[in-house]
């Protein structure tokens, strides 16, 4: 059970594989476990890097606000102890933010960034997300992590066949610390980081489901402010692809990171 002791907090981390470094950023009131389906068939190829984010899993749940430039700058400095110095940023949800935020705050740390099912902002600007998240947190303070898992599991992996993943989520989320989970949740509100898009240099690949929460014409968007990025829809899928198109994820993260590498490998050759 590897534990990184940084300034703060002490991070839970899972490391398989070898390669170029790709990290495997998980959502909120989540954990590594996010990957469990794709990890083993990313560190076939690569050195895979699943980090538990503050207050999450198995990493230490100190006092105090969170939010995701804090939780960015807790990854950041866990690759630094690791002696990372160029990574494959792959985030779902919370970790797209997370991974946004890195690429704005440390570019040279990023050498690519996948994003699935996520964006670079988490403003509630229409009156159906205010009361979102304000249920959310509600639900949260009075019921807890247990009652809110129940309620977001059948949302999540509704299909009959899904039932596994189901109690998957259910035993995630419902292990939360309660207080961790809503200083995470309110951490996220108002977040954003949309007017330093341009400022993004490396590519973006945008994995965006059919049926995910936001719709594919809000990806669109954000990807038209980008220099280079690329949208790539995952069909038949939820929020949480990982889950429940594992494999569909993996030959998209993989064939993205193989064209990467092919291009650097050709700019050697050429020089």
């Amino acid at each position: 059970m590897p534990m990184m002791p940084l300034e703060g907090v002490s991070l839970h981390f899972e490391e398989s594989g070898a390669g170029t470094p790709v990290l495997l950023l998980h959502g909120l009131g989540s954990s590594g476990q996010d990957w469990e389906l794709v990890a083993p068939r990313l560190a076939a190829h690569h050195r895979v890097i699943i980090p538990d984010v503050r207050g999450h899993g198995r990493s230490g749940k100190p006092p105090g606000p969170y939010g995701v430039p804090l939780f960015a700058r807790d990854i950041a400095a866990l690759c630094d102890r690791l002696g990372l110095e160029r990574v494959h940023v792959v985030g779902l949800s919370m970790g797209g933010m997370m991974g946004f935020q890195l690429a704005v705050e440390r570019p040279e740390l990023v050498r690519s960034l996948t994003v699935v099912n996520s964006g670079p902002d988490m403003v509630p600007r229409t009156m159906r997300m205010k009361l979102l998240f304000a249920t959310r947190l509600l639900i949260l303070k009075l019921l807890g992590p247990k009652t809110l898992a129940r309620l977001i599991a059948p949302k999540l992996f509704p299909k009959p066949e899904h039932a596994e993943l189901r109690a998957r989520v259910e035993a995630s989320i419902g292990a939360n610390d309660p207080d961790a989970y809503q200083r995470a949740t309110r951490g996220l509100v108002g977040w954003s980081v949309l007017d330093r898009l341009k400022d993004i240099t490396c590519p973006v690949l945008v994995l965006a489901s059919d049926h995910d929460y936001t719709p594919l014409s809000a990806k669109r968007a954000y990807v038209d402010l980008l220099r280079d990025a690329r949208l790539h829809v995952i069909h038949d899928s939820g929020h949480a692809s990982p889950g429940d198109q594992p494999v569909h994820i993996f030959e998209a993260v993989r064939g993205f990171l193989l064209e990467l590498e092919d291009a650097a490998q050709g700019a050697r050759s050429a020089g």
